[in-house]
């Protein structure tokens, strides 16, 4: 790209991330902390990518996707997942109306914008299967009719890492749709403390205005599509992800007992995409290897499948994307 191609993309992206440090202000006027899982819910939305987000109760999972969605003016719907949830509960299903002898249709929470899916583990199988299909395939069919699912559609599910009893754990093939997977952590003593004191009210919570809309959600996400990265931060993409399916050949020979299987085709995908909206995030008009690192842990964790002997020594695949990391030449 030429210096002055280059520089028409970075103004275009200053213009068209501005309403980006808005949205982060408007949300931390109602979540305390939480930073770095609020950026990677912009991310998710920004690069039309569904997040996984993995922790205890009580850490703003809920608060942070409602207000997210109140402050881009779109539809929510938080959905608690139960051992007794059906499909139909979900996507919805055909009334018979006795008077005329037809069938109707009565659509499921799911046509909506962003989708909270409460501890989606806790429902068997065929819920999950109809959630994440929808989620690859951008319709619901009810019936033999096809409905397609809004432009801007973003599925947020939640797992808790602590009770497993009664529960279902997602496949990873299942696993393996999301974009994203979040490990959100405790606050710190300050943040706690802020928390304490705006929460331990009994009057209403800070409403949430609207910064930015729909719209410009969509526009942002055909403006990074264009932001450039140079051939060799792609080739460190694809060499992080060979280096997961094929160690020995990065000279991790030492990870071949731990891995079962290393990350899918959609790794690379998705980070090539999510490294896209972390620049975009910072107003840049170029994707960095930076960029590519600050992502690969979430893109890249919940797609590896490690081995028993891994389970054994206590080893979790967090710990093995960074020792691919440290391992894997910067460009």
């Amino acid at each position: 790209m030429s210096e002055h191609n280059l520089a028409e993309l970075e103004d275009r992206i200053a213009s068209e991330s501005a309403f980006v440090d808005d949205l982060l202000d408007e949300i931390g006027r109602v979540v305390v902390g939480q930073r770095y899982m609020i950026e990677r819910l912009l991310i998710g939305l920004l690069a039309d990518g569904h997040v996984l987000l993995e922790g205890v109760p009580g850490l703003a999972k809920t608060l942070t996707v409602r207000t997210l969605s109140d402050a881009i003016g779109t539809d929510f719907q938080r959905i608690q997942f139960t051992p007794d949830l059906l499909p139909a509960d979900l996507l919805g299903t055909q009334i018979y109306n006795q008077k005329t002898g037809a069938f109707s249709i009565k659509k499921g929470p799911i046509f909506t914008n962003v989708i909270l899916a409460d501890e989606i583990n806790r429902s068997p199988a065929k819920v999950q299967s109809a959630l994440l299909e929808s989620m690859q395939e951008r319709q619901v069919t009810i019936g033999e009719e096809t409905f397609p699912l809004d432009d801007l559609f973003l599925v947020l599910a939640t797992q808790n890492p602590i009770e497993q009893e009664g529960t279902y754990p997602l496949p990873e093939a299942q696993v393996d749709r999301f974009m994203l997977k979040i490990d959100v952590t405790y606050p710190t003593g300050d943040e706690e403390l802020e928390i304490m004191r705006r929460m331990a009210r009994t009057d209403e919570s800070a409403s949430v205005d609207a910064v930015a809309s729909p719209g410009q959600i969509l526009q942002a996400r055909t403006v990074i599509n264009d932001l450039y990265i140079d051939e060799r931060v792609e080739q460190y993409i694809v060499n992080l992800v060979l280096a997961s399916r094929d160690p020995g050949a990065y000279g991790l020979g030492e990870l071949e007992p731990l891995l079962e299987y290393g990350a899918s085709p959609r790794a690379s995908i998705n980070l090539n995409l999510a490294a896209r909206a972390h620049a975009f995030l910072r107003h840049r008009a170029y994707v960095t290897p930076e960029d590519v690192r600050a992502v690969a842990q979430d893109v890249m964790q919940h797609r590896l499948v490690i081995t028993y002997e891994a389970e054994a020594e206590q080893v979790a695949a967090a710990d093995l994307v960074d020792r691919i990391l440290s391992s894997v030449e910067v460009p």
